[in-house]
Formats: structure tokens, C-alpha cells, sequence
């Protein structure tokens, strides 16, 4: 129905993602739930930072995120110099 990944832990953090919902299922609460899930697993094996890179130009991810507890710390922009 829905996926959450992670990385391995270094340095004491776990990066989540990806975390996907295919579209007809969505609105459902599958990935609040696989999110929230991974986070904990995370820090039952000792995590001390659980991260995420999510699109701010994406609100219901974000709500999403916000109510598992995250805050936005950074922005950043990905910019492409090539002719």
C-alpha cells in the first residue's frame, strides 16, 4: 500500500526516504503511518536524529511531517549551470 525507507544509521541519524503512497490510495493515513513507524524503529535501535528532505512546495507532505514531530531547519535549491 504505502513504503517508508531509511538509511543505515551513521553517526548516530537516519535519513527517511523515500517515503511513497501510490496515488489511488492516498488520503488514507498509509504514509503517516509507515513514516511514523520507520521513525520509531529508528530510534528504538538508537538514533539520535531522524532527518528528512521533503518538498516545501508540497503541503500535505509537510502537514504530514510536522504532525510526526519534524521542522524545518534548512531550504535549499538545486541549480544547473549547463548551455
Amino acid at each position: 500500500m504505502a513504503f517508508a525507507g531509511t538509511t543505515r544509521q551513521l553517526a548516530g541519524m537516519v535519513r527517511v526516504g523515500p517515503v511513497y503512497t501510490p496515488q489511488s490510495l492516498r488520503g488514507r493515513g498509509y504514509a503517516a503511518a509507515v513514516t511514523a513507524q520507520v521513525c520509531r524503529r529508528a530510534l528504538d535501535v538508537g538514533a539520535r536524529e531522524v532527518v528528512l528532505f521533503a518538498d516545501l512546495g508540497n503541503p500535505t507532505s509537510n502537514a504530514l511531517y510536522q504532525r510526526l514531530g519534524f521542522r524545518t531547519v534548512a531550504d535549499h535549491a538545486v541549480l544547473d549551470f549547463t548551455t
